[in-house]
């Protein structure tokens, strides 16, 4: 993460683009996670990288680079679910894959990945944002809780609740089974 450092004190270009390189596909992920549209998450992806170098000189090192650029996509998905086009044309797509490392473990799991999915997608934002950052995008309650400008304790309460939900959910479909776990 030294090339990161760099970027903060000037717009290093080079040093920039090294930490989109390493942040695209994390971001991309957390965006289509929390729209529920990957043709979206897309342009929001492209809308985060903009804005962060734009602003790239109001970065005052509190936290992490990568954890300033996961703020902003939050704040950018969230922005895209209240415009008039989210509202309008309510349509929702399934994120793509963008690795593919274990293929016979994905094709095991698919159904019930699937199921847990759109569950996921049926919590409200609130719930279903900490659960993707925290699940998904492997982050602590620590970096959460600056992400989306909460305290610590506010994110374990969140998670707790939005578990419950979840956990409500699946039990009322068919008797299924709880379990989630981190890792």
């Amino acid at each position: 993460m030294q090339a990161h450092a760099s970027v903060l004190g000037r717009k290093d270009t080079h040093a920039f683009e090294e930490l989109m390189e390493t942040q695209l596909t994390k971001v991309y992920r957390l965006c289509c996670w929390l729209v529920k549209d990957s043709t979206a998450a897309e342009d929001i992806t492209q809308e985060v990288f903009i804005q962060a170098y734009k602003h790239l000189d109001s970065f005052r090192g509190e936290s992490q680079i990568e954890t300033w650029i996961y703020r902003i996509a939050v704040n950018e998905s969230k922005r895209y679910l209240r415009s008039w086009s989210f509202r309008k044309l309510f349509y929702f797509s399934q994120p793509k894959s963008i690795e593919h490392t274990d293929v016979e473990s994905e094709v095991m799991n698919k159904v019930e990945a699937d199921r847990l999915e759109r569950l996921v997608y049926a919590l409200p934002f609130r719930h279903r944002q900490l659960i993707v950052l925290y699940y998904y995008q492997e982050l602590s309650a620590e970096a959460i809780a600056q992400i989306l400008g909460m305290k610590v304790g506010a994110v374990y309460t969140g998670l707790h609740r939005a578990r419950e939900k979840l956990k409500k959910r699946l039990i009322a479909e068919e008797g299924g089974e709880w379990t989630f776990i981190k890792g």
